[in-house]
């Protein structure tokens, strides 16, 4: 999929460069129009000759009037004062993304220490991915929850093979205490550590393949080299939160 798009990329410049080519050519035939425009210049500049002279007489009616003109530009003043205030709004939404960008690292160095988790190993595919690694989640919470044991950290999935179709995963939550009455499927066990680094994704899990693109090409312009598996911790409870709303650190083992 991350082949295919970066293709899609590349199929772009070209149309970009085309596109531009030819803004490039439209934006040399309007040059004659101005040869027109020059042509009406001297019939207006007949008129206002006479107009120079007829002025003189009036003079004095010009400065009341330019007195009353101040009275009607005090009203202005207010509205423009009106003005700014809905402008103000604005930027200050606009403020408001630029913190989440700069706070979040992308590519920052990291040592993950291992923590006692319950795991639960499953398999997906990529078409229904999200909800299988739910419904482990969910399996996991209900045999904690049942025993009264509290969570010690925040959830994460790691990635331990990956292929075309889909994926094998182990889901894994922090405790501090053993639970007991495990099914086949689970386990108890230390959460991955080592030198890793870290980067942030906000938004759906669908959209996470942009992600994984752009650590990809940090990887390859870093000319660093990552082991065969990497990490997802759940900042936000994905039993919970909105789709659309998740924020996942992600993390890349380096060997």
């Amino acid at each position: 999929m991350i082949g295919f798009r970066r293709l899609a990329l590349a199929a772009l410049i070209p149309a970009a460069a085309l596109s531009l080519g030819l803004s490039g050519a439209l934006a040399q035939t309007p040059s004659p129009a101005p040869a027109a425009s020059a042509s009406p210049s001297p019939a207006p500049s007949a008129s206002p000759s006479p107009a120079a002279s007829a002025s003189p007489a009036p003079a004095a009616t010009p400065s009341p009037a330019a007195s009353a003109s101040p009275a009607p530009a005090a009203s202005p003043s207010p509205a423009a004062s009106a003005s700014p205030s809905p402008a103000a709004p604005p930027p200050a939404a606009a403020a408001t993304p630029a913190p989440v960008q700069t706070a979040d690292p992308f590519g920052l160095e990291t040592t993950l220490e291992a923590k006692k988790v319950v795991m639960v190993k499953g398999t997906a595919n990529w078409d229904s991915a999200f909800d299988t690694l739910v419904d482990a989640f969910k399996a996991l919470n209900t045999l904690l929850d049942k025993q009264g044991i509290k969570h010690a950290g925040n959830a994460m999935i790691v990635y331990t093979s990956t292929d075309d179709t889909g994926f094998t995963f182990l889901a894994e939550i922090p405790v501090e205490q053993d639970p007991k009455n495990l099914t086949k499927d689970m386990s108890i066990g230390k959460s991955p550590e080592g030198k890793a680094l870290k980067f942030v994704h906000r938004g759906s899990y669908d959209n996470m393949d942009n992600t994984y693109e752009a650590i990809t090409n940090h990887l390859d312009d870093k000319k660093l080299e990552a082991k065969d598996t990497f990490i997802e911790e759940y900042l936000t409870d994905p039993l919970k939160t909105a789709e659309d709303k998740l924020v996942i650190n992600v993390f890349v083992p380096l060997k």
